[in-house]
């Protein structure tokens, strides 16, 4: 790929980013901070940010210029016009990450996007603040998607392996294992996200009903049912734990005692590898556990529309991209081909 020549060339540090002078009102008027403070979840808003402090580090580097720490805080985005945003693009275009067999793939074409879509964002806002007039942010903004598509990553977690992972948190006496148990279960049988676990408090679980009010992105609500089975593993959980109030699952000191606050995203993560190890297990994330209900929805004849609700997907075609149907269809139509018969 040739060269990219930077569309400006700031003598040392890049141009300052209007309203970076420390003045009260105008400090404010950062299009970094605007922007990610508009998000509707905290996943979402560290999502993005990270989105736009890689964008500004590969921008900066791309000048000569060390990006420091949290560079998208003070990158000049309001200065950025159509030529630097198609800069942009195509230093995204170039970045790989390292796969699991140590090789270097290039970004997938939703990953790439995403920091599209952040950029977009930024601009916006730096629009809204004044600091961009209609027509730079039009052409700026009007960078183009990247074009393709991946299968989802991730795997199903199998029937059997759920219920080895029930058996190591059986065989752990403490609150830990109680609270492992009733955690899985709901991840199994409900498919909620990770933050959207995190988030549950005990007002949100009505026993009766088996029922979990659960808070998803662009803050919607939807009421989601667990197992029975689930419900009594997480009966067991908030057994020992007597308060009527507060966080649903929390984390679990070394030395038993609950402590009273919301466990985070990554001790949910940290909770299933340590579970799928102890039942020797290859690797899982909470996400299978999403894939996983999503897929048996649909294997049980469940239509698209009410496994989109269940799962608070926006579009269908999200939910649609978890069907295992169609790959159980096509591995069977190679199966009837004809093949010889041979012996080795």
């Amino acid at each position: 790929m040739p060269e990219i020549e930077p569309a400006f060339q700031p003598a040392g540090a890049p141009p300052a980013l209007p309203g970076a002078a420390p003045a009260g009102p105008v400090r404010a008027a950062n299009p970094f901070a605007v922007y990610v403070a508009s998000l509707g979840s905290a996943g979402s808003r560290r999502a993005m940010a990270a989105c736009l402090h890689r964008i500004a580090a590969l921008t900066l580097t791309a000048y000569g210029t060390e990006p420091g720490p949290s560079p998208g805080e003070t990158f000049p985005w309001a200065a950025l016009r159509a030529e630097h945003t198609e800069m942009i693009r195509a230093l995204i275009a170039r970045q790989t990450t390292t796969g699991p067999d140590g090789t270097e793939q290039p970004w997938s074409p939703a990953y790439r996007n995403k920091h599209l879509s952040a950029l977009r964002g930024v601009l916006e806002a730096a629009w809204r603040l004044g600091l961009m007039s209609t027509d730079e942010h039009r052409r700026a903004a009007a960078v183009r998607n990247f074009r393709g598509s991946r299968l989802p990553a991730g795997r199903s977690v199998h029937a059997e392996e759920f219920a080895a992972l029930l058996r190591v948190c059986a065989a752990d006496a403490s609150a830990a294992g109680r609270r492992d148990a009733a955690l899985l279960a709901v991840l199994y049988t409900t498919g909620a996200r990770r933050s959207e676990v995190t988030g549950l408090r005990r007002e949100d679980y009505d026993p009766g009903e088996r029922s979990l009010r659960i808070t998803g992105k662009g803050d919607k609500q939807r009421i989601e049912y667990v197992h029975r089975r689930a419900a009594e593993l997480l009966g067991a959980w908030l057994a020992v734990d007597e308060r009527t109030r507060g966080p649903l699952f929390k984390p679990v000191h070394r030395s038993g005692a609950i402590q009273h606050r919301p466990m985070t995203d990554a001790a949910v993560r940290n909770a299933v590898v340590k579970r799928r190890r102890q039942a020797g297990l290859p690797p899982m994330t909470p996400h299978d556990f999403r894939r996983t209900f999503i897929g048996n929805l649909l294997d049980a004849g469940v239509d698209l529309a009410t496994a989109q609700a269940l799962v608070g997907h926006a579009s269908p075609a999200t939910t649609a991209r978890y069907d295992r149907r169609p790959e159980r269809r096509r591995r069977g139509a190679v199966d009837r081909l004809p093949f010889p018969e041979f012996t080795i």
